[in-house]
């Protein structure tokens, strides 16, 4: 039994001293200009601001909620642990002190900036993003007019699709460490720039390997958004909010894919194809024009409300260097490192499968398997995209305000944050529309006589894009909460798996329906989307908890 307290005890007074210092931070005035946002898993560049907290997670676990009758939360420990100043900020800001990530005292701080600011930046990110995807797959409809322009096949000409879907995987790695040193709106700036150029350099090209060339370029530089995207997201948006704000995202890069069909196949047969890299030159001039107004610096590094540097400039005119640490090779690589870790590799693998046979197969393939056989004119051909824009906004709405109030609702439940498997649940859902959709859309291909069109494929494209959204936002949201001080890096590797397997599939689609059929075909797609996506989502829903442990 310990000894009572006397003031007379050496020890005791060695105690109460040993606790002032530690408490004598806390209530200093003084350090309310260096306090900065605080993550629970904080990245790399607000490390040094969790630092500054006093206190250990030791401490932080013996601390109880008053009143309430549970263990406070890391965020309410060092909500309590702020100076009083830095309290008074943040209610007059958000009306609330439960907030995670707990913002600093600067209105410079993404997480400070009011709600329409924040969705303003959003659409322009997610926005961007879509560009990328629907610059290489707009050409869909015009791929008997383009080879037919530049003297080449049919098949060589959906090439120009491949090559892009190539490049959206793999150029992020170059993009993600300049946007880490200097800001993600100077390379969002210089990537519409470029793009813009290059989009005027294809609608001059009158030879295939120029066109090819060019577009190269425009995908090179059209991707940042597609991949930072993710970190644009956590450096915005508090947890809570985390998915629909993911969900907004991953929406656009998903109607990217049918939206730049369904607008060109309507200017391809009116105006002729060498207006779709006009078009496209167009919205990257407009999108410019708009970051520059409305596309503030996302990557704040805590420089306080003392800063002399205005919140306008750091926002808006700073096109310098941010963050001084020196580059390294493993940067430009260390997106791919992510693959040791189960809890990112089985979503990404997963949704890289659902993906193909979702998304890929049912717009890439439109002109192989319904423009023939349904004698479609390049507008026509468009309209069959309808489906799986339909499909794919329905599916966010279940992937996105669904899974925030699925989370929100366990937490309540259990008193306690839910564990990100529990968003899991939602994914299966999503395997089995992606199967059924893919089934209905092959099946009903096959079986719809020649000349005579019929909705039914299209039908099934719609719920296999319900169950691809739905898969999307849940699985990219999953594995950054588990882990959020890696959300570019995680962005980044998603978008590589994704992309590389999106650009193989269309290279063995077509032997796969010659030797085996198209309808037979949906049993061979069905069986990688089980074994591939159903079998190990299963293992990580059961294990993931244990593996992070164990990370």
């Amino acid at each position: 039994m310990s000894p009572p307290l006397s003031l007379s005890n050496p020890t005791t007074i060695e105690k109460f001293e040993s606790l002032g210092a530690r408490l004598i931070p806390l209530f200093n005035p003084g350090n309310a200009s260096n306090m900065t946002s605080f993550e629970l898993h904080p990245s790399s560049s607000r490390q040094d601001e969790v630092e500054g907290v006093p206190g250990t997670k030791a401490d932080i676990d013996l601390i109880e909620s008053a009143g309430h009758g549970r263990a406070a939360t890391h965020a309410d420990s060092m909500t309590a642990r702020l100076p009083q100043a830095h309290r008074d900020y943040l209610m007059e800001r958000h009306g609330t002190l439960e907030l995670d990530p707990i913002p600093g005292m600067s209105p410079a701080d993404p997480y400070n900036w009011p709600e329409w600011k924040k969705m303003i930046n959003l659409i322009l990110v997610a926005f961007h993003a879509c560009m990328g995807t629907f610059t290489a797959a707009g050409i869909i409809p015009a791929y008997s007019d383009i080879s037919t322009g530049l003297g080449v096949s049919m098949q060589k000409a959906s090439y120009l699709t491949s090559l892009q879907i190539a490049i959206l995987g793999g150029a992020p790695l170059f993009w993600k460490p300049l946007s880490n040193r200097y800001g993600r709106r100077p390379i969002f700036l210089i990537s519409l720039i470029c793009s813009l150029v290059c989009n005027i350099g294809c609608a001059k090209s009158t030879t295939y390997a120029s066109v090819a060339a060019c577009r190269a370029l425009v995908a090179f530089f059209i991707s940042p958004a597609s991949a930072i995207g993710s970190a644009v997201v956590m450096e915005t948006t508090f947890k809570k909010d985390r998915a629909r704000y993911m969900g907004v995202w991953t929406l656009m890069i998903t109607l990217g894919v049918p939206v730049g069909p369904f607008i060109f196949g309507f200017v391809t047969y009116r105006v002729g194809y060498h207006w779709i890299y006009w078009i496209l030159a167009i919205i990257n001039g407009g999108q410019l024009i708009l970051y520059l107004f409305f596309g503030p610096e996302t990557r704040y590094l805590g420089r306080g409300i003392d800063s002399k540097e205005s919140t306008r400039k750091i926002e808006y005119l700073s096109l310098r260097r941010i963050d001084p640490t020196p580059f390294s090779w493993f940067e430009f690589v260390r997106p791919l490192t992510m693959v040791r870790h189960p809890s990112i590799l089985i979503p990404a693998c997963a949704y890289a499968m659902v993906f193909l046979f979702g998304s890929i197969l049912s717009t890439v393939e439109i002109p192989q398997l319904l423009q023939e056989k349904f004698e479609l004119n390049a507008e026509q051909l468009g309209m069959q995209f309808l489906g799986v824009i339909i499909g794919s906004v329905i599916g966010e709405q279940m992937g996105g305000v669904l899974s925030d109030f699925w989370m929100s609702r366990r937490s309540r439940r259990i008193n306690r944050k839910a564990e990100p498997e529990f968003r899991l649940w939602l994914s299966y859902f999503g395997f089995a529309l992606t199967i059924i959709g893919m089934i209905v859309f092959l099946v009903c291909t096959q079986e719809s006589p020649s000349g005579h069109w019929n909705v039914t494929p299209i039908i099934g494209t719609a719920i296999g894009a319900v169950g691809n959204q739905l898969v999307t936002t849940v699985m990219i949201t999953y594995a950054i909460d588990c882990f959020p001080e890696e959300a570019g890096n995680i962005g980044v590797f998603i978008t590589f798996v994704r992309q590389i397997w999106g650009f193989l599939g269309p290279f063995w689609f077509s032997h796969m329906f010659e030797n085996v059929g198209v309808a037979p075909s949906a049993g061979i797609g069905s069986a990688l989307v089980v074994v591939v996506s159903v079998i190990p989502t299963t293992f990580l829903h059961w294990r993931g908890r244990v593996w992070r442990s164990k990370e």
